[in-house]
């Protein structure tokens, strides 16, 4: 059966600009974004007798967008995750990206992707997004065309990221949903179970920068070769663990080569959903909420406090541009930087 898109008005920013929601529906999932950051708005499955939860966090009106400091369920660029002291050379220039995180950049300085308005349209089985990130903005190089598009096939939410530049700059994007498979608002995600298919991570340092080291997973509480609950290690005193205050990592899944692999694999036990994960980029961050604190009430009429949802952002590796020996960030005109992810949400009776 076909996925079902309608579209309406969610709110009106001041100027009276329109921002449109959009559902994509299917009978084992439906999606609502809107075009505030390209944002994902719910994201509703069925648990193991049927019944159906929203599973993100998010905000009942447009205007708790606006004020949204945790980018839930937003599109992050034009560089993702962070920057250090926000500065990165390019061709031998200095660029600087306005500090929005302690003394670094965090997901493209505090007018990123996820404030922007994005232009929308209806496509089959979805909606797609664009933006045109002029140059300069952000102290970025390049006037960046960026695309994504949301379909919805099945039990199968697929995200797709295309960019174009008229000028050497460097491209990162993501979705920065934050999961609980029991319902948004529910509780903590300490019970989820995790499965990452990744045998090294991108330790950082003191200001949760990365290091430019690659290090095994082996023998740490960052390993998820095989399944573990998020809440059986999180108060490990190893130091990765102790200076995030939970999990806030990237994990090397592999090479960039256009190939797509399993990711990650979730699980919650009282509602028997499962999420799984797919993606073509080569890192993965894994979030444990630390910096949620109970001040955004949710959909529900919940407050989202600590550790109440779990990211899975697919990504390049955090600070590339500073590391030679971290995967190529790079993009030049005449080439499209392009990566797909796709969450596909089953359950369990």
């Amino acid at each position: 059966m076909a996925t079902i898109v309608t579209q309406q008005i969610f709110g009106t920013l001041p100027g009276g600009w329109g921002i449109p929601l959009y559902a994509l529906r299917s009978p084992e999932l439906e999606v609502t974004l809107i075009g505030y950051g390209a944002r994902l708005h719910k994201v509703r499955v069925p648990d193991g007798n049927g019944v159906f939860a929203d599973l993100i966090t998010g905000f009942k009106t447009l205007e708790e967008y606006v004020r949204d400091k945790t980018y839930a369920g937003a599109a992050n660029g034009r560089f993702t995750n962070r920057l250090d002291h926000g500065r990165f050379t390019l061709d031998g220039v200095i660029y600087q990206v306005p500090i929005n995180n302690g003394e670094h950049a965090l997901h493209g300085g505090p007018e990123g992707f996820d404030t922007r308005v994005w232009g929308t349209r209806m496509i089959p089985n979805g909606v797609e997004c664009m933006l045109v990130s002029p140059d300069g903005h952000m102290g970025f190089p390049g006037t960046v065309t960026a695309r994504i598009t949301y379909t919805v096939e099945g039990n199968a939410l697929r995200i797709h990221y295309e960019a174009e530049t008229d000028k050497p700059t460097v491209v990162n994007f993501t979705n920065h949903s934050f999961f609980n498979l029991a319902g948004e608002g529910s509780g903590d995600v300490l019970n989820h179970t995790v499965q990452i298919f990744a045998e090294e991570f991108t330790p950082v340092n003191e200001g949760l920068i990365s290091t430019g080291e690659v290090e095994s997973v082996a023998g740490t509480p960052l390993d998820f070769r095989t399944p573990h609950t998020v809440g059986e290690r999180i108060e490990d005193p190893h130091p990765q663990i102790r200076i995030a205050n939970g999990y806030d990592h990237n994990f090397v899944l592999g090479v960039p080569d256009g190939t797509m692999r399993k990711a990650a694999l979730v699980s919650e036990p009282s509602s028997g959903r499962v999420l799984t994960v797919e993606t073509d980029s080569p890192g993965l961050q894994l979030y444990s909420g630390n910096f949620l604190d109970g001040s955004h009430i949710g959909k529900s009429g919940r407050a989202y406090k600590f550790r109440y949802g779990l990211c899975l952002e697919t990504q390049e590796f955090p600070d590339s541009p500073n590391h030679a020996n971290f995967p190529n960030t790079r993009l030049n005109p005449g080439e499209r930087y392009e990566r797909t992810t796709v969450f596909t949400f089953s359950a369990q009776k």
